[in-house]
C-alpha cells in the first residue's frame, strides 16, 4: 500500500460507508475511527461499541471498509518502496545510531528496558527534542505525545537540550503534548486520545512517548490469579500502539522496568517485565545500562533486520552524546 493510497484513505468521507450516517460517523471520529483503514482494520465488537450499531450492521460497515481500501496481499517489491517512507529518528549518538540502522523507526514499537538510571527517560527526553529537528538532521519535524505513568517528564531538562540542539526551548515545550497517566486504564485512553490530535486537530504527530509501560499494570493486577487478565489488557493496549504507528507513520517509543531472574545461574539476571506480550509487540527491544566511567551501554537484544550488538553514550547536559 503506498503513501497516496494510504492518504487518499484518510480523506476518505466515512458517511459513504453504508449504514454510516452523520450522527453514527460522528461517534466513530470521536472514538478513533475517523478514517477508511482505522474501520477496516476494526473488529465487529470493537465497532459496535464506538458507534451503538449492532455486530451485524458493524460486520457490514468493516466489509464495506475493506473493499474500498483495497486490502488485499502486496507484493515484496510493494512493501520496499513502502518501507521508504519509514522516519528514521536519531538518538543523538552516532555510534547508537549506527547500532539502529539509522536510528529509530516509524510504524513500529521500540522499547527499551533497564534498571533505575540506565537513562530510559533521559533517552525520552532527547527524542522528543530530536523528533523535531528537520529532517536532514535526523528529525522529523514532528509534535511529541508524552504518555507519563510514573511522573517522570521534566520541561527543564527539555529546556536544556532544546537550547543545546540550537531550538527555541518555548516552542519545543510546545510542541510536546504531555499527561499523566493514573491508572492503566487511563494509560490506554490516552492512546486513544493521540487519534483525536491527529484527526481532529490536525496535529503532526511523529512521535508518541510512553514512559513507564508496565507501571500501572504491575501495580494493579499481581499474583498468578491475574496474571491472564492483566496479559490480556496489556495485549490490547500495545496492539493499539501498533495501529497507532502504522497507521499514522509514527514512532512508538516505551520504556519498559525490570526484574531479576532467581532461576538465572550465568549470565544478567536482569530481564524486562510483560512477558511475551510486551516482547512480540515491540519490533526492536534494546537493554540500557550503567557502562564505566558514567556512560550507559545500549544492546540490542531483538530486532527484525538487524544483529545483536552493543553501542555506549553518554548522558551530557545538552543531552545524550558519543563517548570522546
Amino acid at each position: 500500500m503506498n503513501e497516496e493510497m494510504i492518504q487518499e484513505q484518510k480523506e476518505f468521507d466515512i458517511t459513504e460507508l453504508p449504514g454510516v450516517g452523520t450522527s453514527t460517523a460522528i461517534k466513530l471520529v470521536e472514538a478513533g475511527y475517523g478514517n477508511l483503514l482505522a474501520i477496516a482494520v476494526a473488529s465487529p465488537k470493537e465497532l459496535s461499541e464506538a458507534s451503538g450499531m449492532t455486530e451485524a450492521g458493524s460486520r457490514k460497515v468493516i466489509n464495506a471498509a475493506r473493499k474500498a481500501a483495497h486490502l488485499d496481499f502486496e507484493s515484496g517489491d510493494q512493501l520496499l518502496a513502502r518501507r521508504a517512507t519509514v522516519i528514521k529518528l536519531t538518538t543523538g549518538s552516532k555510534a547508537f545510531d549506527a547500532m539502529m540502522d539509522g536510528g529509530f523507526e516509524s510504524r513500529s514499537i521500540t522499547e527499551c528496558y533497564g534498571a533505575f538510571g540506565s537513562g530510559k527517560t533521559a533517552l525520552a527526553h532527547q527524542l522528543a527534542i530530536n523528533v523535531q529537528l528537520p529532517r536532514e538532521k535526523g528529525g522529523a519535524e514532528g509534535v511529541v505525545v508524552w504518555i507519563d505513568s510514573e511522573g517522570t517528564f521534566r520541561p527543564e531538562r527539555i529546556k536544556q537540550i532544546a537550547e543545546a540542539a540550537g531550538l527555541d526551548p518555548t516552542e519545543a515545550l510546545k510542541n510536546i503534548k504531555v499527561a499523566r497517566a493514573y491508572n492503566s486504564d487511563h494509560q490506554m485512553l490516552l492512546v486513544d486520545k493521540v487519534e483525536e490530535l491527529i484527526l481532529q486537530e490536525k496535529l503532526s504527530v511523529k512521535l508518541v512517548i510512553v514512559d513507564g509501560l508496565m507501571s500501572h499494570f504491575r501495580s494493579e493486577f499481581y499474583g498468578r490469579g491475574q496474571l491472564a487478565d492483566r496479559q490480556q489488557k496489556l495485549n490490547r493496549h500495545m496492539h493499539d500502539l501498533i495501529k497507532l504507528a502504522d497507521l499514522h507513520n509514527l514512532i512508538v517509543y516505551v520504556t519498559n522496568q525490570v526484574s531479576s531472574d532467581p532461576a538465572a545461574f550465568f549470565g544478567d539476571p536482569t530481564k524486562p517485565i510483560g512477558g511475551n506480550i510486551v516482547g512480540h509487540a515491540s519490533a526492536f527491544r534494546i537493554y540500557l545500562r550503567k557502562g564505566k566511567k558514567g556512560s550507559r551501554v545500549a544492546k540490542l537484544v531483538d530486532a527484525p533486520n538487524l544483529p545483536d550488538q552493543e553501542s555506549a553514550f553518554m548522558i551530557a547536559e545538552a543531552g545524550i552524546t558519543d563517548i570522546e
